[in-house]
């Protein structure tokens, strides 16, 4: 009796030292672009904070990095094959690992973060395979084929997933008709379930865990559908249509890019769609079964920047008008505006990290009143489009052009 009480403790204690590991992913821990950093610069010299190093090996692509206390891992596609690179905290290369093709097609790289847990690290490819590698060697585990073995739909532009992590299991949405997300093994890459969701093929968006008493609910965009997902299951518990698209006009394409996570706080949902609903809040029910459409914003067509929602305000880039939006939490209306141009924005230490679309990292000091312009400094190195998220560990930005990664002093 002894025995089995004691090897109870064990598994209970095991189980609980895995839950609580530090997961380091797309957009920081919380995958909402908010870094819990502190005694950052408030201002910087005309040409920019002190450039630490320049990796420009990482290979062609736009997605962003991973940091952990003591390595960088980020991927890059060199002649068709997609490399996971893990770097030391200085940029050197200490090994990289091929995980089959990338994508080569329209703006041709890789797209997606890294996601690292433990001793493992997941990959999701352009061509949305999704594979598995050991953090210290670089030795891959298990490989998926999105296509052969999911049977997943491709996209216009690539497969943009950075990879969801809960407990045991690794999500990843190869838009099949019949198996459209998917729930895999971490350890193994064996199916645990399968959604069919609305069928429909993915819409490059990284999705979000929330966590109720009741049950967690996995919440991803396909191409015109917000998902809200039983963790543990698969079953579909909500869907929120993106109905800003014609069901004739329906092809890859048009009305599709939906490349902003989720942000989720206080029993409300937000979202923004690129050239869906627009800027969206839904309440959620405390069991996680039901949502209602608090107020909607169509003007506001962010289709990959992501945004950051503090207090009663969300910023986010818009599109079209090629300019920074904050907008009312409470009733969805914009009250201020930037221009600083179309781009990707992170936040850390009250500060907004604004690295636009021309190459210009803006730092912007949002304030309740009105937004404040506070530095400028243009990317000189790397080259193609300026598409990638910032980071931010340790008092150091970290940012990605291309093949180049480059770091800087942003410690006060």
């Amino acid at each position: 009796m002894k025995k089995a009480i004691i090897l109870l403790f064990i598994f209970i204690s095991f189980v609980t030292a895995a839950s609580a590991q530090t997961v380091y992913q797309w957009r920081g821990q919380n995958r909402n672009g908010v870094y819990n950093e502190k005694n950052l610069l408030k201002s910087w010299p005309a040409q920019g904070p002190q450039l630490l190093w320049v990796n420009e090996n990482v290979g062609n692509g736009f997605g962003s990095m991973s940091i952990t206390p003591d390595r960088i891992y980020i991927t890059g596609e060199k002649d068709t094959l997609g490399y996971l690179n893990a770097l030391d905290l200085k940029g050197n290369l200490l090994w990289k690992s091929d995980y089959v093709k990338e994508w080569v097609k329209t703006f041709p790289g890789s797209r997606s973060t890294p996601t690292v847990v433990g001793d493992l690290i997941y990959v999701c490819s352009g061509l949305g395979n999704l594979a598995c590698f050991d953090t210290k060697t670089g030795n891959k585990k298990w490989f998926v084929d999105r296509q052969k073995d999911l049977h997943g739909q491709p996209t216009l532009h690539g497969h943009s997933e950075s990879p969801l992590v809960d407990g045991d299991k690794v999500f990843v949405t190869p838009g099949g008709k019949d198996t459209n997300v998917v729930a895999l093994n971490r350890f193994t890459g064996k199916i645990v379930w399968v959604s069919k969701g609305m069928g429909e093929r993915p819409g490059y968006n990284a999705p979000l865990l929330i966590k109720l008493p009741q049950r967690n609910i996995l919440v991803t965009l396909t191409a015109y559908h917000l998902l809200g997902l039983d963790a543990a299951t698969g079953e579909l518990l909500w869907k929120h249509e993106q109905d800003n698209t014609p069901l004739a006009e329906r092809n890859p394409g048009y009305g599709d890019t939906h490349g902003n996570t989720v942000w989720y706080e206080k029993g409300f949902i937000y979202y923004i769609a690129g050239d869906g609903n627009g800027a969206v809040k839904l309440s959620l029910s405390a069991d996680g079964r039901q949502i209602k459409q608090v107020w909607r914003n169509k003007t506001i067509d962010n289709f990959m920047g992501g945004f950051i929602k503090l207090d009663d305000r969300i910023y986010t880039c818009t599109s079209g008008r090629k300019d920074l939006k904050c907008i009312d939490a409470n009733t969805g209306i914009v009250t201020d505006s930037l221009k600083v141009g179309t781009g990707t924005m992170i936040f850390a230490d009250n500060m907004l990290y604004y690295y636009n679309q021309k190459g210009e990292v803006n730092l912007i000091k949002p304030a309740p009143e009105k937004m404040e312009l506070v530095s400028t400094f243009k990317i000189t190195k790397g080259a193609l489009e300026h598409f990638s998220h910032p980071v931010i560990s340790n008092g150091i930005f970290y940012l990605r052009h291309g093949k180049a990664l480059m770091a800087y002093n942003i410690k006060e």
